[in-house]
């Protein structure tokens, strides 16, 4: 029987995490239909049945989305509305729960007959676990990354699946044969234009700094889009950069972390992927001032990077707000590029945590359980 699935994603790793399941699903299930909001990749592989609106829906924080607050109100309203009209099989929402969540609770109190599946958990776990038996309540099965997340939402009586994470198979199906150069230094400021804007003046004087000292250190700058691509370059006008040895590249972020020696990187997705990679790094954030303290304030972990988390110590340097400055980022820098037992150490620490990703096939895992879910148990009753 054929079946109709609707996905929203919202941000460039969902895009790819979305793709990958749809693709997955496709293999299982080549009559299969797809629709909803997403990126590039999910719009191709569903023949354009899923709109692209990341640029716009990637935002970063608190305050970012308090001053876009109607534009996301009147999208969710659209988006349930849509939901309604195409009465799909099952709504599978990719990572993004800020919105995703919200979404998930309207269409479990609309009580229509979608089932609803969370692919990609949201990291309650971090910030707000009192939310565990809400999501319960309105989910059908959750799709987690890690074996304590599983435990955290059973006990919740949710159906869920540990998959492991999504990004193995792609990571591996990047990894290249090649050596680190040894004087190539990575930057990743980023997938959304306000981290970009944020950081990525930064990166540029940290470069400033030590082209002085290290004239034969060339770097590389990694831009998530083309749009970010050309943002980043009038960036580096502006700062009257450009005779400094950066040069910015598009897409190529994967083969960047395998072919440098040292790198700084923003927080998010970028971390676990230069972890699997065990490239030497050091993790950046910044964001507004109220957002930042708003995240404080709920956020009950030690660590923020993932590496760091799953490793159960700090092996990563995090530099967050006010410590994400030149001289804090060129010293590590410095003496990572300068130090190669501590590299080494670094490059190997990160490798045994990477590993703790999982073997790969997450998106046929989720896939199987979705098909499961469909065909196999009674479908929710409007």
């Amino acid at each position: 029987m054929a079946r109709m699935l609707y996905l929203l994603a919202g941000e460039h790793s969902g895009d790819t995490r979305g793709a990958e399941l749809m693709t997955a699903l496709q293999t299982m299930r080549p009559d299969w239909r797809f629709c909803g909001l997403g990126g590039p990749k999910m719009r191709e592989i569903s023949d354009g049945g899923v709109r692209d609106w990341v640029e716009d829906a990637a935002v970063l924080g608190v305050w970012e989305v308090l001053k876009r607050y109607s534009w996301f109100k009147a999208r969710l309203e659209e988006t349930l509305r849509e939901i309604e009209e195409l009465a799909p099989d099952a709504v599978v929402f990719v990572d993004y729960p800020g919105f995703n969540l919200r979404a998930a609770w309207a269409l479990y109190q609309g009580g229509g007959s979608a089932r609803l599946v969370n692919y990609v958990s949201p990291q309650v776990w971090a910030w707000n676990k009192g939310r565990i038996p809400r999501i319960a309540e309105s989910l059908d099965l959750m799709l987690c990354l890690f074996p304590f997340e599983k435990a955290l939402f059973e006990d919740a009586g949710l159906k869920t699946v540990c998959m492991g994470h999504p990004m193995v198979d792609q990571l591996e199906a990047e990894r290249i044969a090649v050596s680190r150069v040894p004087n190539l230094i990575g930057l990743f400021p980023g997938s959304r234009e306000r981290e970009v804007a944020r950081l990525f003046p930064m990166m540029i004087e940290v470069v400033a700094k030590l082209h002085g000292q290290y004239p034969e250190w060339t770097f590389e700058a990694s831009a998530a889009s083309e749009s970010l691509q050309r943002r980043m370059r009038t960036i580096l006008e502006e700062k009257e950069a450009q005779n400094l040895p950066i040069e910015i590249v598009c897409g190529q972020s994967h083969a960047l972390m395998q072919s440098a020696s040292c790198g700084v990187v923003t927080s998010g997705t970028a971390t676990m992927e230069a972890t699997y990679y065990g490239l030497p790094y050091c993790l950046v954030y910044k964001v507004a001032w109220p957002t930042y303290l708003a995240g404080r304030a709920v956020i009950d972990i030690e660590h923020l990077g993932m590496a760091n988390i799953l490793a159960g110590r700090q092996i990563v340097h995090e530099f967050i707000q006010y410590e994400a400055n030149v001289p804090n980022v060129s010293s590590f820098v410095e003496s990572v590029m300068t130090d190669p037992v501590r590299r080494m150490e670094l490059e190997s620490n990160l490798l045994e945590t990477g590993a703790k990703l999982g073997g790969g096939g997450a998106a046929q895992v989720a896939a199987h359980a979705i098909v499961e879910l469909l065909e196999e148990e009674p479908q929710r009753e409007p």
